[in-house]
């Protein structure tokens, strides 16, 4: 997510109270989660294991809740709540806008595009030329949508990443500034929903097609051409290449990457990144044809064991 302006260190440093390492005027641009950052970016980090992955990362602003040594070009944010923190500017720069009505009225929408009635469109949105948007579906915030897009009756896009901080009180949920974008062509089922990227984007390349009741995480990325069936569930942060197919429920874990023109069978659960061009199948999956031949020899079992008696 980036500043409408550029922002000066001191000026951060004060909408969050906290104390801070370099120049006054150090420029910070943007901020945004550890997966998408760039130069000018704010990242947040309020656990050891991963000081080092911050501090290394392209982000030239760290939010960090101990003194450490401050890397060349760097600048600290020294908070005793770096996620509390990362909070109070998501709130600030990207608050959130209440709706009177059903189109807001800074939504743009191009010229031939259908809405059809009960539909919401948010604040901010863009919505291409030749889009058929059902009945029912949400549209929040921020969101962009290409051109000749049609959206099925009750899909949300935009809902508010899974990502929450356990503390003792209960779950702190870390608020969501970014945004889903959608390319042209792309088809979008009944019932699906797409979360908004935490700082960035939740994209989905033009030409793919998705069936009704899929879930997309946030900040993920879906190429060009993919087909994706019912009752899929995709993780956070996953990148997903062009002219992947996914069958009906598989389970896609966070942070891995899925190779161009990989196919994914029914019921597949993917917990690691998986190379393209290949056919998967299992849980964990696997290669298609191994995992099968292995369900042939399970069932061969009973039969060796009535041998061995």
């Amino acid at each position: 997510m980036k500043f409408p302006q550029i922002q000066a260190l001191k000026d951060i440093a004060a909408l969050i109270d906290c104390e801070y390492v370099g120049a006054d005027d150090f420029e910070v641009h943007g901020m945004n989660e550890i997966h998408v950052v760039e130069p000018g970016d704010i990242v947040f980090v309020d656990h050891p294991k991963y000081y080092d992955k911050a501090l290394q990362s392209a982000a030239t602003i760290v939010l960090i809740n101990k003194e450490v040594d401050c890397p060349d070009g760097k600048a600290l944010l020294i908070s005793d709540d770096p996620f509390r923190d990362f909070n109070a500017l998501t709130r600030h720069f990207r608050p959130f806008l209440q709706a009177n009505v059903s189109i807001a009225p800074t939504a743009k929408v191009g010229e031939g595009t259908v809405i059809q009635p009960n539909t919401f469109v948010g604040n901010n949105v863009t919505i291409g030329k030749n889009c058929l948007i059902h009945s029912n579906v949400a549209i929040y915030d921020n969101t962009v949508i290409g051109d000749n897009v049609i959206i099925h009756a009750g899909t949300i896009l935009g809902g508010d990443a899974f990502y929450y901080k356990k503390r003792p009180e209960g779950f702190d949920q870390l608020l969501s500034g970014g945004r889903v974008v959608i390319e042209d062509n792309v088809g979008i089922g009944a019932a699906c929903t797409i979360d908004k990227g935490v700082t960035g984007d939740t994209t989905i390349g033009a030409g793919t097609k998705i069936d009704n009741q899929v879930h997309i995480g946030h900040d993920t990325v879906i190429g060009k051409k993919c087909l994706i069936a019912s009752q899929t569930g995709i993780a956070g942060c996953v990148v997903v290449e062009d002219e992947v197919t996914m069958w009906g429920q598989v389970g896609v874990t966070s942070a891995i990457t899925i190779g161009t023109k990989a196919v994914i069978l029914a019921q597949t659960g993917v917990a690691k990144s998986l190379p393209g061009g290949k056919v998967y199948f299992g849980s964990p999956a696997e290669e298609s044809r191994e995992k099968l031949k292995d369900m042939a020899y399970v069932k061969r079992i009973p039969e060796i064991l009535q041998k061995l008696k």
